[in-house]
């Protein structure tokens, strides 16, 4: 069983994550330090390691923090978060709102070409999303089409939805572009 944090240490947590956030909207992963992130956090060598047992378990921990909410938001409503929102959007406009408040920098970093690792968990957390919902599609799956190739396509055209979206600087709103990725599909 996963004992619950303490307020104290949700709040390092945070800063850990808010510090790792601003550094990742600025430069690349792999040239981010521990020693950046702690002085930015304001805390000591120990809290981090307390915390994470590497750079590489904090990327992974703030893309599950960021990302869980959104792509597991049907069956974790009541799971503290870093989102402050109750929505009982579907998943996909759930998603395109929190990109449209750019809720911890997402939109930055999501859109930024030197993250690559973060942009692979997020296209792995797609996939898994649109399999989860694969029955909102099925009316749309020509039958001589691959499951998985089907799979592979609703990925890379929601992926390269919200790309664009973002590149456009967001002039839709979230209710139309969500729509216009149904209407692609």
């Amino acid at each position: 069983m996963v004992k619950a944090m303490d307020r104290r240490q949700r709040k390092t947590r945070e800063a850990i994550f808010n510090a790792f956030i601003f550094l990742l909207s600025k430069k690349n992963y792999s040239s981010i330090t521990v020693g950046e992130i702690i002085e930015i956090a304001d805390i000591g060598r120990a809290t981090f390691y307390s915390h994470f047992e590497t750079k590489d378990f904090l990327l992974k921990d703030l893309c599950a923090e960021l990302f869980d909410h959104i792509f597991n938001s049907e069956n974790e409503v009541d799971k503290p978060n870093i989102f402050n929102c109750d929505s009982n959007d579907s998943t996909f406009l759930h998603l395109f709102k929190h990109i449209k408040k750019n809720d911890n920098n997402i939109c930055k970093l999501l859109s930024s070409k030197n993250n690559d690792l973060f942009l692979e968990y997020f296209k792995g957390e797609v996939k898994h999303l649109i399999i989860k919902h694969l029955w909102l599609f099925k009316d749309k799956k020509p039958t001589n089409i691959p499951e998985d190739f089907w799979i592979s396509h609703l990925t890379s055209t929601l992926i390269e939805t919200l790309k664009w979206w973002i590149e456009n600087k967001m002039k839709l709103s979230p209710e139309t572009i969500t729509e216009y990725f149904f209407m692609l599909v």
